[in-house]
């Protein structure tokens, strides 16, 4: 297994959050009870939930924020952070329809630079009256060749670990902080909807575990009101929030922001619901999804897509895919035609139409689940897209054949898959020369997480695609809780100059478990 040392990055962006946003941002705690908030309330408004930014590029951005009660949203944006000149944007009442979650586009913002902008939220009756600015920062995608660099990891509040104030919360998302990512790639599972937090957890060792709790995560989420109290949970973290505030989120989904392994058309055999169809229940989750993200394809309806495209500057193109929405159902993966597949017909040609017309030198995929881990639902049905069949694609597989065929054939270069999912971190490299599929060049998967769940022993890897893994770190036993060195994230950094992409992976405190440096263009890496 390669090793390799961490990254030099400097540190030097810590002033963005100091002041203000200590006191708005950081401070302002909202109350450990997930009731929607009252409408009358005495004072102003107040933005506790902290603020999010998301869909950048090199002229625009979305701002996220909750407000406590009815409010008018208000940015303001300035190249310094004294905000001696400002640009203000009137955005939307937020109210109950929403959640009391608004965004703001912002858009004309000039290429490659840090902007800096501040939430206010007004009285919509006394524009006077507005509450304490809570400040975040982002900087606009390159028009120019530039250095890179983000983060991806995934799976967050799962197995019933939540937010344990004795550990000091989150703490993974303050490690990833101060690595100053452009960017961050979660990978699916951003709530674990059928994973209720409990106040306390004994564990193996006869300890405690403490956990926050609110009214909606004691429960599996059924109703919109438990979905939002479940994406609103995560923002109790302090760590999280000042992560939101510095770093924007490309939010991707899996399974657990409904239930464990759901498919469309599923009907729940489990005891603890009341409503079976997963149909509705993903519904509900996808409107809770569009509002407590900043995602300009989603409406607050909970119309639109997760999956979609991401550029970033001339060396980047980030393809988020929804492995999820548009699969048929977990099977024993057998058959030798399948043309709904993992990702359905109309996003896998989308997938292949975008990687044909981009001109990044790197093209990422974003995936929600590995590509040759073995991942069961049950003895006898698959849930991603491997089977553990080695031989010739049957069933999911088929798809990815294609599109990888496709990518050899249109002589794409630059593919770099990353996930999460399986709760431990690896790296595999895919070669014709040990497949049973020939037909597709060299490439490498990654995968990273959890964030704060359970960590689990590795997954075998199944022969279609000829994988190889050359790096694993995996707890030996089931449901390792955080802190037992069962937490992982991954950085990628792509020099501006020569090109070359490397990708870290790290622990929860950011040391580099394995490096893998990949130069430009070339296959077979």
């Amino acid at each position: 297994m390669a090793q390799g040392s961490g990254s030099g990055h400097a540190v030097g962006r810590r002033a963005v959050l100091r002041g203000a946003v200590g006191a708005a941002a950081v401070a302002a705690v909202p109350p450990l009870a997930g009731a929607a908030p009252a409408l009358a309330l005495a004072g102003r408004p107040e933005a506790r939930w902290g603020v999010q930014a998301g869909d950048v590029t090199a002229s625009s951005g979305l701002v996220w924020v909750r407000a406590d009660r009815r409010a008018r949203m208000i940015v303001e944006t300035s190249a310094t952070e004294s905000f001696r000149s400002v640009r203000r944007w009137h955005g939307p009442v937020v109210g109950p329809g929403t959640d009391f979650t608004g965004r703001t586009a912002l858009r004309g913002l000039p290429p490659g630079e840090r902007i800096h902008y501040r939430v206010l939220l007004a009285d919509p009756d006394d524009p006077r009256r507005t509450g304490r600015p809570v400040h975040g920062t982002f900087r606009t995608a390159p028009a120019r060749r530039s250095d890179v660099r983000f983060l991806w990891s995934g799976d967050l509040a799962g197995q019933g670990w939540g937010i344990n104030p004795d550990r000091g919360g989150y703490r993974i998302y303050e490690h990833m902080r101060r690595l100053e990512p452009d960017f961050f790639v979660c990978s699916g599972d951003n709530i674990y909807a059928d994973s209720p937090i409990e106040p306390s957890v004994t564990l193996p060792d006869g300890g405690i575990w403490r956990n926050v709790t609110t009214e909606e995560k004691a429960k599996v989420a059924e109703t919109l009101a438990e979905f939002r109290g479940a994406f609103r949970y995560n923002l109790l973290d302090a760590n999280l929030r000042r992560f939101n505030a510095e770093v924007p989120t490309v939010a991707q989904w899996d399974d657990h922001e409904v239930h464990n392994n759901w498919y469309p058309g599923q009907i729940l055999d489990d005891a603890r619901y009341t409503e079976k169809s997963v149909d509705v229940l993903a519904a509900r989750s996808r409107r809770a999804f569009s509002e407590y993200f900043p995602l300009s394809t989603q409406r607050e309806d909970g119309d639109g897509r997760v999956y979609r495209v991401l550029r970033h500057g001339p060396l980047l193109d980030v393809f988020v895919l929804d492995m999820r929405t548009y699969r048929n159902a977990n099977s024993p993966g057998r058959r030798p035609d399948d043309a709904q597949g993992i990702l359905g017909a109309r996003q896998l040609e989308w997938l292949k139409r975008e990687l044909s017309r981009s001109r990044a030198v790197w093209k990422v995929i974003a995936s929600d689940m590995p590509l040759g881990l073995v991942v069961t639902d049950g003895p006898e049905n698959f849930e991603a897209v491997a089977q553990g069949d080695p031989g010739a694609p049957l069933g999911r597989e088929l798809q990815i054949a294609e599109l990888l065929r496709h990518v050899k054939h249109r002589r794409i270069t630059g593919t770099v898959w990353l996930t999460a999912d399986v709760h431990y971190t690896s790296a595999q490299h895919y070669d014709p020369a040990r497949a049973a599929f020939k037909d597709f060049a060299p490439f490498w998967e990654f995968v990273s997480g959890p964030l704060n769940a359970g960590g689990f022993p590795a997954n075998k890897l199944d022969g279609t695609f000829g994988p190889q893994q050359v790096f694993l770190k995996a707890p030996a036993t089931a449901n390792v809780p955080p802190g037992r060195g069962s937490q992982f994230f991954g950085e990628v950094a792509i020099d501006g100059e020569g090109g070359e992409l490397t990708v870290r992976l790290r622990d929860e405190e950011g040391a580099v478990l394995f490096t893998k440096v990949l130069q430009p263009g070339r296959v077979g890496q």
